[in-house]
Order: structure tokens, then C-alpha cells, then sequence
């Protein structure tokens, strides 16, 4: 039997999908000889390492930062591969495409990790920018990912950086797909957490990695995350995305109750749509914008930016019907300054907060779910046809509710919009960019109907 037939077997036996077969046709090369820490060198924290039995063994300290062993080569395009095995009460991570520069706070690591998170959050395989911005992709967004590592298991992490793709997976389950473009190149680090408890352990083995002639695996069909403006990703695009908003033109959009784009109140620069600064009323300045088409079940991306004290909203459902002399009605995903700007404290029980359905819904507040105001967030709505709609925030789910149950109607009839007919219950309508007085900014609008 030939040796790619016994691989698919073996693989098949022991439950995993072979998908390396699939993927890369270039040469394998070690990063790891199992005799020393030839090659690589340590940084930052005063974590462990050491060579045991043929495997690079990380081990806690105390009263130290994060620990990072880095490859003394950079690395550009790869497909990289690692088995390891952790203690269940630590956290690590691989760092791929990072770097260590004099004037970034002193050397500090900074860049892509592929998270190691035994932990009963389960991020296992998730994408964070360590020391840069956060979480690209919290695994929140990709329950079956979130079930691939094994705890008390050794753990494949297969990990694929061509261009600007970086994907990954945790014993053959896809658990990322992220498109970003802010590092090209840099080191790969295997990573010992600081920890209070000293002692703990991570062991590494069968490092290695592919640099030439790479093809990346099949489609994974789990959610992307991309993160370069205004971009369709090629599996975006089999998905049936399109750009809601191309970028540089008012083209697909005009002024709500309008024939045409607002000729004031908002602004195109640099892929950017913004509203400009006015005196923070509704629908006063420009006024609101909407798609020309109108929109039943879909799945919504868009970045957004508030200012200091910003109010927005990105509204659906909106039939233009009511000619309302503020703001067009519909549902809609608030987007605020909730510390600066009062309408975070009006509503009840925090339902005009950022994210919220607003008047009716609070958002769930999320540790690590929203960037600092002046950073972009990614939003997502995602509406469904049996009417479950859900709002997520920079990954994480902040808002689900069906409409037209009895619970949604109960909240309408106590709400605002409790004299508005039918409210929300349109079978499709338009989607819409608030102006609010405030300079808030959109870019990265795309849509795909379910």
C-alpha cells in the first residue's frame, strides 16, 4: 500500500482529518532538532525552557512577564505545524509573523498568536494580536472550533499564513480565518504566559514548517474575519458577500425620504464614510442614508468608529413609510459613547447602549468586546429567515431575539415605538446609516442575503 494511502488510513483510525494532504506540496523543514534550543532564543519573561526527551518543555515562574522562545529567522509565507500538550491551568500561545523592536515599549513581543486557552472559555485556536489590538478572533464566532482541542491531549495546531490569509487549525477542525494585512513577515514564538503559580508546563514537539511552493487547504466554510478595508476575501465571495458600499462612490445609497445622497452632513475620503460633526441632533445636518434596495434575511458586516460622545445607529427593516421628521424607523443597532454620551443612561436597563436593539434589548457587555473610542469595531447583524436576528460585536454575541414573538411585542408596547404600527415586522425594507449630529465613520459594509 502506498505511504499517502497508509497516512488517510491512520488518519481514519485515530478520527482526524488528514488535511495536510490536502493542503501544502512544498518540503518540510524542522524548526526543532530535539537535542537543543539551536535556532531559537528567549525574550521578555524569565519563564523555562529546556529540551526533555526530544520535546521543548516551557515552565512557569513567578514575578515575570510573558515569556516568549523565538525563532532567530523570520518568516513570511508558511504553513507551520505543532503538536503540544499543556496543563490545564495555563494559558500560551504561538506567535506567528511577530516581532521585538527598541521602540516598542522595550523590546516587547507584539504580533499574531495562535491561542493555547484550556480554559472553560475554550479559545483554543483563536487569533490574538498580542500586545497590539486584542482579539481578531475570539472563537465565540465559531462554536465547532471552539470544541477541537482536547485538554490533557497532545494537540495538532496546523497554522497557514499565504499573503494576507492566516488560518488555522486544532486537530484537523478549522478554528480561524482571518484576512490582514498588518504584518508581512517576523518571528515564530512559543509562548509561557505569566502566572501567579510557578511550576505549571507546556510541552512542544514535531515542529515544523513549509516556505516554499505552499497551496493553501480547501475552503473551511467557517466565518472570516477581514480585517483590510473595503476587501472581499475569495471565500467572502463564494459566500455571496458583496460590497453594501463600494468604497469611494455614494453609489446603491441616498438620502432617506430622498431622491438622491444627502449633498451635506456626510463625507467619502480615503475609503472612509463618515458623518461630519454637526450639533449632535437627529436627522438635522445631511440626514440619514439608505440603500437603495431593500434587504429580508441577510448577514451584515460594517466597521465602525465613534468619536468622543458619538451617537449613531446602523437601522433595517426600514420602509421609509412613517415620514418621520427625525430619524427613519426601524430596528436598529445602536452604536454610542456610552460613557460620555447621556443616552446611554435613558432607555431602561441600559437598552440605548452601544450594540443594544435599541429602546428594547441591552447588549451583553463583554470583556475585550469593545475597542477604545477612535479604534474600529466590527459589527455584524445577522437576520435570519425564521426571524431570529442576532447583533455581534468584534466577535463576541451581544443581542439575540426572535421578532414577532410575544416576547418582542411585549418590549415594542413598552417601548418608543410603541405607537409605530407593525414595528419591525416588515417582511424586508432598507438598511440605513444614522446621522446623529455626531462623526461617527463606516467603512468595510458588505452583505450576503440568507
Amino acid at each position: 500500500m502506498k505511504k499517502t494511502k497508509l497516512l488517510i488510513v491512520a488518519a481514519l483510525m485515530f478520527g482526524t482529518t488528514p488535511f495536510t494532504l490536502q493542503a501544502q506540496t512544498g518540503k518540510w523543514q524542522s524548526l526543532f532538532n530535539g537535542k537543543d534550543l539551536k535556532g531559537w532564543k528567549q525574550l521578555n519573561g524569565k519563564a523555562k525552557y529546556e529540551v526533555i526527551n526530544g520535546e521543548i518543555v516551557g515552565t512557569t515562574v513567578t514575578n515575570t512577564p510573558n515569556s516568549f522562545l523565538v525563532t532567530e529567522k523570520n518568516y513570511g509565507d508558511f504553513i507551520l505545524e505543532v503538536d503540544l500538550l499543556v496543563d490545564n491551568t495555563m494559558n500560551s500561545g504561538i506567535q506567528i509573523r511577530s516581532e521585538s523592536k527598541a521602540d516598542h515599549e522595550n523590546g516587547r513581543v507584539f504580533g499574531y498568536q495562535a491561542e493555547v486557552d484550556p480554559s472553560e472559555r475554550r479559545w483554543s485556536g483563536g487569533l490574538y494580536d498580542e500586545d497590539r489590538r486584542g482579539w481578531l478572533y475570539p472563537l465565540d464566532i465559531n462554536p465547532k472550533g471552539q470544541a477541537a482541542f482536547k485538554k490533557e491531549h497532545w494537540n495538532k495546531y496546523h497554522i497557514e499564513c499565504i499573503g494576507t490569509s492566516i488560518r488555522i487549525w486544532v486537530n484537523g477542525i478549522p478554528t480561524v480565518n482571518v484576512v490582514d494585512d498588518a504584518t508581512t513577515s517576523g518571528f515564530i514564538a512559543l509562548q509561557v504566559h505569566s502566572d501567579e503559580t510557578a511550576g505549571k508546563k507546556i510541552r512542544w514537539r514535531n515542529i515544523r514548517i513549509q516556505t516554499e511552493n505552499l497551496k493553501p487547504s480547501k475552503p473551511d466554510n467557517i466565518y472570516v474575519v477581514n480585517m483590510i478595508p473595503n476587501d472581499l476575501s475569495k471565500q467572502e465571495k463564494a459566500e455571496g458577500f458583496s460590497l453594501l458600499w463600494d468604497g469611494k462612490t455614494t453609489n446603491g445609497w441616498i438620502g432617506a425620504y430622498k431622491t438622491k445622497f444627502p449633498e451635506k452632513g456626510w463625507e467619502i475620503k480615503d475609503g472612509v464614510l463618515s458623518v461630519v460633526k454637526s450639533n449632535g441632533a437627529e436627522s438635522t445636518n445631511g440626514g440619514d442614508i439608505v440603500t437603495v434596495k431593500e434587504y429580508g434575511a441577510f448577514e451584515m458586516k460594517f466597521d465602525f468608529k465613534l468619536t468622543e460622545g458619538a451617537n449613531s445607529g446602523v437601522k433595517f427593516f426600514v420602509t421609509l413609510s412613517e415620514k418621520n421628521k427625525g430619524s427613519a424607523i426601524g430596528m436598529e443597532y445602536q452604536i454610542l459613547d456610552d460613557e460620555r454620551h447621556p443616552d446611554a443612561k435613558l432607555g431602561k436597563n441600559g437598552n440605548r447602549t452601544l450594540g443594544s436593539l435599541y429602546d428594547l434589548i441591552a447588549s451583553k457587555k463583554i470583556p475585550h468586546a469593545q475597542k477604545r473610542i477612535g479604534e474600529w469595531n466590527k459589527g455584524l447583524i445577522r437576520v435570519f429567515p425564521n426571524n431570529k436576528i442576532e447583533y455581534w460585536l468584534n466577535g463576541f454575541k451581544i443581542v439575540e431575539f426572535t421578532r414577532g414573538t410575544k416576547e418582542f411585542l411585549d418590549l415594542v408596547a413598552g417601548s418608543k415605538y410603541k405607537d409605530w404600527k407593525d414595528f419591525g415586522m416588515a417582511p424586508k425594507g432598507h438598511i440605513l446609516l444614522q446621522d446623529h449630529g455626531d462623526n461617527v465613520s463606516f467603512r468595510s459594509i458588505k452583505l450576503k442575503q440568507l
